[in-house]
């Protein structure tokens, strides 16, 4: 790697700078040490371009075991370049070097004169300008060489010339190190070694990445080798993730300290690598009875491994040491290993199920099932990448090809619908076809269709009739503790709400009504909140606060997801906000990628609605991002989908539109209808905020028709408003009218406090009576209704404009200054300028804001912040989490008056400084 190449290693490269400098002046020794792998030779060709580059003199060799026993081998290898310069010494010192370096006969001189001779030819090299040694892998160099190098290195001083040496730590060599002077390097910081892996392996999933940064532990070779391996099929899926194949040169490196041990104490550490955790006791429990953890002292004094006494745990100097013991093993000794730590583990099922499958070597039902039982736990936490490969192995070990092919169904479920391991799905549903031909029809094999189907290039359609003909004809009995026919179920409640019309909608009920003796609370939930919210979501309501409980630390995070969905139209997204933080959190640490993408959905959802829009921005970019690299590309919809009603909002127009287009022109042809009418709610948005109220009124409309809440369209809830706003801008009374009497006949009030805001503010808009008003002031006064932000903030512009025309000036102020405030907290400026026209027009003139209304944290975040630094940014700098800083930046902009970062930097300015002096 060249210097400019070099991650992480600016402070080393300075050094290496500086000691060349050194040797141009006076000379000068040094030694690189570090461990393998660790990139002392990218370092050293990176001092040797730096040479270079300075007009020096460079000499290079390199120590090799197999020239180790040849006498002077590496000093040949060095000086070689300089052969002619041998003609400018005495003959006798030019007679031993010779000699010495094979290029003459003789007698072999005696070792004394080959190191003057060979300081001489340095001597006399530095005649026409400084000379470094570039002396690589010192360590496997010969003797010979080593005694000349060490001599040379100790008399530089003064003669515009050096040596560089590097070798691996802890390793012996023949060279006297006396008079080097020492750099250790060390590993790559977490930084560092994140921007190598995205440079060089820029498409790696988020969970490989997470892995292989744990593996590597910052060692660059690693980094770069390891992804080949951590790539691999499911199918290769191992007990132990730490421990991964290994590429010729890793496997070299990392086992050259292994093979000097007792074999007893490779035992131990197989044992140990095959424990995971370290637990010293398991691992004596575990010894064969003429064994015992003091044959693990050969490996402590080679500080291979090290144990903590306080806690009783064994660690590895470095993981990759574990995949080199594994490596180094016989088959035999593994399978002993494993089935001596089942017998260790009696009280820990699933780490048991692990090795005695790991120790079966042929078809095994009794381990089968209790492998299986295994994966059905891992995946209540959430991995889903463990369930599959759990659920892989059981399939091998199952004694029938019906069970072998009910499992491989299974795990091809998984891997399509939570891991996004789509290629690895494809094969395992295929191999589950070839095992048990019948099990196409079986409920797991046809929800992994379905998933795979509309990932890909399939319609919705299709994967709808796929998946309710497998539930009509599953032998399930419509049991409701049958865990195939819930996943199908929600699988094809999905399916329904993106295909959005009643017909989609029918086989899911007609299944929901035969599950005994009651449906899942979730399913049920979702079957009332989702579908057609206008006309069964009130049945939720009872329902939902007792489902929201359960949302505990420990709960499983599809089921996370599921109640976030269940909560959407019921504007309850609020109280899974903690519990989605958690699924992110998990997805961004390599955790299954469906759950994150969930998680993100939601989060952004809420945010939009309660005017945390920097973050929405944000989480959507995420999330976009994750489907790309994560095998999802199917929700990449729902992302755009709030990327452009941000961009609507903050008049981003072009960009709105723009990704509306995305949207509808992918939708369409795969039959997700769903996805199509979300594109018409950013078209609505920029529509009104351009003052385009006709398009909006035909946007709007697209959505659910004047007068009628559209079936099975949930997201229609969203415009109700917007389309009774717009349809009296543009004189269509009758047809707001009828909205109104359509929001008030289905009661859309009763569902949340935001649809009684939506339903209040309609009705004023249309009326503009007394009672309506006062209706709508008493909501707006509620703090249930203060959270909607921008909601609530529409309501009062649209309230504050009517009343200014109807009523008292005084009332329409109050109003539009909450909505001002409210609008320059989100940066929504086509909104924000609309309000401050209004209050031009009621005679209001702001007062000159004040910089002592802000906080002292305030005021630095907002100077911060109009230095350009982005949220992260600050955060960092004062030790906050960026979600902190934008919740300050929520506040700031109102109190300035401003809606933007470039605002603030006026606002700051010295003249508002004088302002608020005088």
């Amino acid at each position: 790697m060249a210097g400019s190449e070099l991650y992480g290693r600016h402070d080393d490269l300075v050094q290496l700078a500086e000691f060349l400098d050194g040797v141009r002046q006076g000379g000068g020794a040094r030694l690189i040490c570090g461990e393998p792998g660790v990139g002392k030779s990218s370092l050293m060709t990176a001092a040797t371009e730096l040479a270079l580059a300075g007009g020096m003199r460079v000499l290079r060799a390199s120590g090799s075991e197999f020239e180790a026993d040849v006498s002077y081998s590496g000093l040949h290898q060095l000086l070689l370049p300089a052969y002619a310069a041998l003609d400018r010494l005495p003959p006798g010192p030019r007679e031993a070097l010779s000699v010495a370096l094979g290029f003459g006969v003789g007698t072999p001189p005696d070792v004394l004169l080959v190191c003057n001779a060979a300081l001489l030819l340095v001597t006399e090299l530095t005649a026409d300008g400084p000379v470094v040694l570039v002396v690589d892998d010192v360590h496997w160099l010969d003797r010979a060489s080593a005694v000349v190098l060490g001599f040379v290195a100790r008399r530089l001083a003064g003669r515009r010339a050096g040596l560089l040496a590097s070798t691996r730590t802890g390793s012996v060599s023949f060279l006297d190190l006396r008079g080097l002077s020492e750099h250790v390097v060390g590993p790559l910081d977490d930084e560092s070694a994140g921007r190598l892996v995205d440079v060089r392996h820029p498409q790696l999933p988020a969970r490989v990445r997470r892995r292989l940064l744990d593996l590597a532990q910052g060692n660059p070779l690693a980094l770069m080798e390891l992804p080949a391996a951590l790539l691999g099929s499911v199918r290769r899926t191992q007990t132990h993730p730490e421990v991964v194949p290994l590429s010729d040169r890793l496997q070299a490196i990392f086992a050259a300290r292994l093979t000097g041990l007792p074999e007893a104490t490779r035992q131990v550490l197989l044992l140990a690598t095959f424990e995971g955790t370290g637990d010293v006791r398991v691992l004596r429990a575990a010894l064969p009875d003429q064994s015992s953890l003091a044959d693990l002292a050969p490996a402590e004094r080679a500080q291979l491994v090290r144990v903590d006494d306080p806690t009783a745990r064994i660690a590895f100097r470095h993981p990759l040491i574990r995949s080199a013991i594994v490596a180094m093993s016989t088959h035999e000794e593994r399978r002993t290993a494993h089935v001596a730590l089942a017998g260790a583990l009696v009280d820990d099922e699933e780490r048991r199920a692990w090795h005695l499958a790991a120790a079966a070597v042929g078809p095994d039902e009794a381990v089968a099932e209790i492998l299986e039982d295994a994966a059905h736990r891992v995946m209540r936490r959430g991995d889903g990448f463990a369930a599959v490969a759990a659920l892989v192995r059981a399939a091998e070990l199952s004694a029938t090809s019906a069970g072998r092919g009910r499992r491989l169904a299974e795990a091809a479920y998984i891997g399509a619908e939570a891991s996004g391991t789509i290629d690895d799905a494809k094969i395992l549903l295929t191999d589950a076809r070839r095992a048990a031909p019948d099990s196409v029809g079986s409920l797991h094999a046809a929800n992994a269709t379905a998933f795979l189907m509309i990932n890909g290039d399939g319609d919705v359609s299709t994967a709808h009739r796929l998946l309710a003909g497998a539930i009509e004809t599953g032998d399930h009995g419509y049991r409701a503790d049958d865990p195939a026919l819930v996943e199908a179920m929600h699988t094809l409640l999905l399916l329904c709400w993106y295909g959005s019309t009643p017909r989609h909608w029918a086989p899911f009920f007609t299944a929901l009504r035969r599950i005994r003796p009651r449906p899942p609370d979730v399913l049920a939930l979702a079957s009332d909140s989702f579908a057609d919210p206008v006309r069964t979501g009130k049945a939720a309501l009872h329902r939902v606060d007792a489902v929201l409980r359960t949302l505990t630390d420990d709960a499983d995070p599809t089921r996370v997801m599921r109640i976030g969905t269940a909560s959407v139209y019921l504007d309850r997204l609020g109280d899974s906000r903690e519990a989605s933080w958690q699924l992110v959190q998990h997805g961004r640490n390599g955790g299954a990628p469906r759950r994150h993408l969930g998680a993100l959905m939601h989060l952004c959802l809420d945010d939009f609605l309660t005017g945390r829009w920097d973050e929405a921005e944000e989480l959507a970019v995420e999330g976009q991002r994750t489907c790309d690299t994560s095998g999802f590309s199917f929700f990449a919809w729902y992302f755009r989908y709030n990327r452009a009603i941000l961009a609507a909002g903050r008049g981003r127009f072009a960009e709105a539109y723009a990704l509306a287009d995305e949207i509808t022109h992918w939708a369409l042809p795969r039959g997700v209808a769903a996805a199509a009418v979300f594109a018409q709610h950013p078209r609505v948005l920029a529509a009104i905020g351009q003052g385009d109220y006709d398009a909006a009124f035909g946007h709007a409309a697209a959505m659910s028709p004047p007068g009628v809440l559209a079936s099975h369209v949930p997201h229609c809830t969203w415009v109700m408003f917007d389309l009774v706003e717009v349809a009296v801008r543009t004189g269509r009374t009758a047809e707001a009218q009828a909205h109104v009497r359509a929001m008030r006949d289905a009661d859309v009030a009763g569902l949340s406090p935001r649809m009684a805001l939506l339903q209040a503010g309609a009705e004023a808009v249309v009326r503009a009576d007394d009672e309506s008003v006062t209706r709508l002031e008493t909501l707006l006064a509620d703090p249930a209704t203060g959270r909607w932000l921008f909601d609530g903030s529409r309501v009062r512009l649209a309230l504050g404009e009517r009343l200014r025309r109807t009523r008292s000036p005084v009332d329409a102020r109050r109003h539009l200054l909450a909505a001002r405030d409210g609008f320059a907290a989100m940066a929504a400026e086509p909104w924000l300028a609309r309000v401050e026209g209004e209050l031009r027009a009621c005679g209001y003139r702001p007062p000159p804001r004040q910089l002592g209304d802000l906080t002292a944290q305030e005021l630095q975040i907002a100077e911060l912040a109009a230095s350009g630094m982005t949220n992260k940014q600050i955060a960092e700098r004062l030790y906050l989490s960026h979600r902190t800083v934008g919740a300050h930046l929520y506040r700031i902009f109102p109190k300035l008056g401003v809606t933007s970062r470039a605002a603030l930097r006026d606002a700051l300015s010295p003249s508002a400084a004088e302002q608020t002096v005088r």
